[in-house]
């Protein structure tokens, strides 16, 4: 089961998404909350999965909820779902640790499918926030080294594994994983998996980086 915390400031939207997770038999709605600050004082007491986070909302905004939820548990995947498609709001989201970031025209399937692709530790985007963001990242230099295995490590994050699942198609370990990501994110100037993904999903699939 998927347990999964719906933040909002509009009721309508709180109760909309509520009953359409709960129709999903691999969900469970752990709750719901209407600001930042409700948001991490019930993912310390709920221990979600999965968070969806309004990004704007009256008080404690969404990017400042999930930096401080992500401190007390990394293992939270957090989607921003919102109406806004701007290339601060969204880079502003991905920065404070969203794994995912969806608009709210989303249909009710694909944001089912959104949630259960991040609990497989995968990051969906929207169309037109993953554009925003290749639109308003630069890309690092062409000629940026990585080595062969950094390479595979970093085409695997892209198709949207998850460190135990690199680790156990490469025969390394999770320690292993994690220091070729921080070798791949300093090579590529990039701070999340995310980033790093876009990048090549950009450069690589051409044979190139």
């Amino acid at each position: 089961m998927i347990g999964v915390l719906v933040v909002d400031d509009h009721p309508v939207v709180r109760h909309g998404v509520g009953l359409m997770l709960s129709a999903h038999s691999d969900i469970v709605l752990l709750g719901t909350a209407a600001d930042g600050d409700e948001a991490i004082r019930m993912a310390a007491e709920k221990r979600p999965d999965v968070v969806l986070m309004d990004l704007s909302m009256p008080g404690r905004d969404g990017p400042s909820a999930i930096r401080e939820i992500l401190a007390a548990d990394p293992s939270v995947g957090i989607i921003a779902l919102t109406s806004f498609a701007d290339s601060d709001r969204i880079l502003a989201a991905l920065d404070a640790g969203a794994v995912g970031y969806l608009l709210k025209d989303t249909e009710p399937e694909s944001l089912v499918g959104a949630i259960q692709a991040v609990h497989r530790g995968e990051s969906p985007l929207h169309p037109k926030a993953a554009r925003v963001v290749l639109q308003s990242r630069t890309a690092p230099p062409m000629q940026a080294h990585l080595s062969c295995r950094e390479r595979e490590v970093l085409l695997l994050v892209e198709k949207g594994l998850t460190n135990a699942a690199i680790a156990s198609r490469l025969g390394i370990t999770e320690r292993t994983v994690k220091g070729h990501l921080s070798s791949i994110f300093a090579a590529l100037g990039v701070g999340d998996r995310t980033s790093a993904a876009l990048w090549a999903q950009r450069n690589l699939r051409d044979g190139q980086g």
